[in-house]
């Protein structure tokens, strides 16, 4: 009997740590179609230049969408968008046709990405971008062509994202350091 015992719990626990790595399990990217819409701006995301966004949550299998790189870092940073995110890709503007074709299905992992700040190139509406890669050496060469400065995902500063100036609740300091790059987010 003890073995009978023993030997189912064996067998549980062999389904438990399957059901764990299930869990864990990152969802592929969607590729990019004239149906998807911002999130954030409610236009057809293929209306702007520059990178996109795509972020898919875990209890939701679709992606949400992102007119920019930019936009769909600041969903991670907002306190009222949902944080049981499962992925979030950009687009990998190493890999793109160019600037406004940033491509359907080369996607990077935001959080492996290397981005560019303060460059002189402007995104969907206009505004500043985070201008993403999965090479950092494609990174460093777009910065040396169009001025800025490369950092990862955990390095790109709330300000940046969110705007100068930007109204940050209080309870939120949090999620900068010292030195006002952020981090935790995502």
């Amino acid at each position: 009997m003890r073995l009978i015992l023993a030997a189912a719990a064996v067998a549980a626990s062999f389904l438990l740590v399957g059901c764990k790595e299930e869990s864990t399990i990152v969802p592929p990217p969607f590729a990019l179609t004239e149906e998807a819409m911002g999130r954030y701006c409610g236009m057809n995301v293929l209306e702007h230049p520059g990178p996109k966004g795509q972020i898919i949550l875990q209890q939701i299998p679709e992606a949400i969408w992102f007119s920019s790189a930019r936009d769909a870092l600041a969903f991670t940073m907002l306190p009222e968008e949902p944080k049981d995110i499962a992925a979030i890709y950009v687009s990998d503007m190493g890999k793109a046709p160019n600037w406004d074709q940033p491509g359907a299905e080369n996607w990077v992992d935001a959080r492996r990405a290397f981005f560019v700040i303060n460059s002189s190139a402007r995104g969907g509406m206009g505004v500043d971008e985070a201008v993403p890669f999965s090479n950092e050496n494609d990174a460093r060469a777009f910065a040396s062509k169009n001025g800025g400065r490369v950092v990862g995902f955990a390095e790109v500063p709330k300000a940046y994202i969110l705007g100068v100036g930007a109204e940050l609740p209080a309870a939120d300091s949090s999620r900068t350091n010292d030195n006002g790059r952020g981090y935790e987010h995502g």
